[in-house]
Parts: structure tokens; sequence; C-alpha cells
């Protein structure tokens, strides 16, 4: 009896891929996680969110955005089909991860739960439109692709990396203070959506829900909230220069300080500004900017080193010498 071969396995079996095509297929979910949160906030700052009126198709009798609905229908229409580039993104991941030799299965798993949180997603912003734009719905999918976001950025970091248990680079307070900059910054992106949620942009011009909160209070929690994450950071960048972290950790400590700067600086120009529509996208950009600066940092921190290349067989020269 013939085994039958799965996809992933035939494919494996005939490919191999180089570390520097491992890594960029990881980074590819990282790109367009970025692209999909950042062209999702273009689509509600210009008031397209129900530019296609249902879901999985955009109108009950079309699959694809008509003519009559616009602009609207083309900026929702063309937003869904970004996540089937998503998908693809995803995809080469799990068979670069899958053809790699030796397999390394912890990739696999991840590229994997990378696949099932799009599909989630994708659901949830089909109950969105559904809901009528529901505010809270909004947030719950926005908050799903940060959740790509980081299993991507795991994911990429680890491509790079071995399959032995991590070592820690630095003493045990400065790995908690880590975690506890990263906790304050998930918050800091959960409080966001409240502030959206509440705020100005519906993400349509029809009568959309909104939370029950004044956008102003809720921003001026979300400050605060960014003023810890400073704090924290610079914490962090003194600490390492204190136990003298190695020189990659405190650049991305340093990375981290930056995005913050420029993020704070789009935050309180839009604000003073009447949130106009390009300052909140851009803010939106920093936000996943800052995430991703915040993680590498995190897993900076810890090392998994890569094998050391195959040394000729032993076993195989003792016999060409015999």
């Amino acid at each position: 009896m013939v085994a039958v071969q799965t996809p992933l396995a035939y494919i494996a079996q005939r490919w191999t891929p180089s570390p520097k095509t491992l890594r960029r297929a990881a980074l590819a979910p990282v790109v367009m996680s970025v692209v999909i949160i950042v062209t999702g906030g273009a689509v509600r700052l210009t008031g397209s969110g129900l530019g296609c009126d249902t879901w999985p198709k955009c109108t009950d009798d079309s699959l694809f955005a008509t003519p009559e609905q616009g602009l609207h229908g083309a900026i929702e229409f063309g937003n869904r089909m970004l996540t089937y580039v998503l998908s693809a993104a995803v995809g080469w991941a799990i068979i670069a991860a899958r053809a790699t030799k030796p397999w390394r299965h912890g990739l696999s798993r991840l590229g994997w739960a990378q696949f099932w949180v799009v599909m989630s997603n994708a659901v949830l912003g089909g109950i969105t439109v559904w809901a009528g734009l529901n505010p809270w719905t909004v947030a719950g999918h926005f908050l799903a692709a940060n959740l790509l976001l980081t299993v991507a950025v795991v994911t990429w970091v680890r491509a790079g990396e071995g399959d032995g248990a991590p070592r820690p680079r630095v003493p045990r307070p400065v790995r908690k203070l880590a975690w506890a900059l990263a906790s304050a910054a998930g918050v800091l992106i959960a409080l966001g959506t409240v502030v959206t949620g509440s705020g100005k942009h519906a993400g349509d011009s029809s009568d959309v829900p909104r939370m029950p909160f004044d956008w102003v209070d809720a921003a001026h929690v979300h400050a605060a909230l960014a003023w810890l994450v400073c704090v924290l950071a610079v914490a962090m960048w003194l600490a390492l220069r204190v136990v003298d972290a190695p020189d990659d950790t405190r650049a991305r400590a340093r990375e981290l300080l930056l995005v913050l700067v420029a993020q704070g600086a789009i935050g309180y120009v839009q604000f003073f500004t009447d949130v106009p529509q390009l300052l909140v996208g851009a803010h939106m950009l920093g936000s996943s900017l800052m995430w991703i600066a915040v993680l590498r940092l995190a897993l900076s921190l810890r090392e998994r080193p890569l094998p050391a290349p195959d040394a000729p067989d032993r076993q195989d020269a003792e016999l060409a010498s015999a």
C-alpha cells in the first residue's frame, strides 16, 4: 500500500528553503498584518465600513462591488481582497517552515496559528458588517488583527533562531520590566479602540452606534497610559545600559523610544487638530510599529542559538581512510 503524501510533505520533499528565504517568508505576514491594519483603518476613516452592505458577498446579489456602490464600495471590497494576499503570505510562511530541513515543528505550529487567526478574524469582520459596525465588534476585529501581528512577529523572530530552550541574556528583574512594558503597551492599544469606538470616525455616514463614553475623557485616559508606557520604555533603556545588555537588545530599546516619540507627537497633534483622517491613519500605523518594537525588545532578552553547521560525518571519514 502506497502512503499518500500531503501537499506540504510533497513540497518539503522537493524543496529546501535557505535560512534567508525562511526569514523572508516569516516576515511577509508581519508586513501584510500591518498593511491590513492600516487599510482597515482607511475603510473606517473614509466612511466605507458599509460600502459592502453584507458578507461574504458585497451585496445580496453580487460577490463584487458594483458601480452603484461607488468609491465606498470599492474601498471596502479592496480591503476584503487584501485578506487573500495576507492569506497567501501566511501560506508561504507555513510552506517554508514545513520544507526547512530538519522540519521545524514549532514554526509550523506558529504558521498554522496565524492561519486560524486570519480565518477567525475574517468571520469576525463579517459579523461586524452584519452588526452595522457595532463599535464593540469593530474593536474586536482590530484587536484580532493585532493578535495576528503578535503571532507573526514571534514567528519572524523565531525563524532566525534555533529550536533549543531559551537562555536569558539579562537578569530576571529586567525581563520582568520588559513584560510589564509589553502588558502596558497591550492595554494601551486596547484603550485606543475605546477612543475610536466613542469618537468621531464611526466608519460610515449612516447612524452607526458608538460606545457610551465621552471620547475626550477616553483620549485623556489613553494619553495617561501612553505616558506610563514611555516611562517604562525609558526605564528599560536605562536598565539595559546598567546591566550591560547585548548591543542588539539595546538597539531594540532605542528603536522603541524613537517610535514612541513619533507616535506621541502624532497623537497630540491629531487631538488638537480635531482628529483629521490622515493623522488618525498615521497613528494606527504608529500603533502597529510600536507593538512590533515592544515585541522585538521583549524577545531579544532571551536567545535560542542556531545549531552549528553540520561537520563532516566522522564515521564516513573513518570509512574513507580504512
